[in-house]
């Protein structure tokens, strides 16, 4: 199955993710892990990255699209993907959509993860980022108990939150305003494709994913 999560940040499209990867056995594929490992490996895509960032520019379209080509090629992602943090605007939606005819591998269904804006708010400022093996908790949801029993699977030791400096409040407000201009285009266009089911996704995380379940083509 072949899927893409829409919502504003702080939706829960990463837990999800996660949990589609263990019920689908299909790999979430993230641009933001994509330009990392790129990077750090000096692939001539990750190097075309490296300089447009050093320079202060957002990574090209073009960059991005190469990177999820090559990855979709990859034996795992034969029964299908989950796609995160990807597409973000009608362009790169719709390049996304040439780029998945070419190989023959089109989206099954887009879901849309509703949530309150003042929830978003709430659950952003709550989420904390592990620095050595990048897992990201929520203090909001993720009980202290669980959080002092977890190991990291980098180091074996407690992880070591820290919170990004786009997860507080001030920085909130600004992020659902882009979200709002250039990513929620995406619901009429992936709804006039039929291929859009949206979904609340607020509540307790296993309920949102039995919704989620429960949209998902059979």
């Amino acid at each position: 199955m072949r899927i893409v999560l829409l919502g504003a940040p702080g939706s829960g499209k990463g837990t999800q993710s996660q949990r589609l990867v263990e019920q689908q056995r299909i790999p979430q594929v993230s641009t933001g892990d994509l330009l990392r490992a790129a990077v750090a490996q000096g692939t001539p895509l990750g190097v075309q990255a490296k300089e447009a960032m050093t320079a202060g520019r957002l990574v090209e379209d073009s960059i991005v699209l190469g990177m999820i080509r090559e990855r979709l090629g990859e034996p795992d992602t034969g029964c299908g993907f989950i796609l995160d943090g990807f597409p973000r605007n009608l362009a790169q939606a719709r390049a996304l959509d040439t780029l998945l005819q070419q190989i023959g591998q089109p989206l099954d269904v887009v879901v849309q993860l509703k949530v309150d804006y003042a929830e978003l708010s709430r659950r952003i400022a709550g989420r904390r980022t592990c620095s050595d093996c990048g897992r990201v908790v929520n203090l909001l949801t993720t009980p202290r108990e669980a959080l002092e029993q977890e190991r990291c699977p980098t180091t074996g030791k407690p992880h070591r939150l820290f919170q990004r400096p786009d997860d507080n409040q001030a920085t909130v407000a600004e992020r659902l305003r882009v979200y709002d201009q250039q990513t929620s285009p995406l619901i009429e266009y992936y709804a006039g494709q039929g291929l859009l089911r949206s979904i609340d996704a607020q509540g307790d995380v296993a309920e949102v994913s039995r919704r989620l379940e429960a949209v998902l083509p059979r």
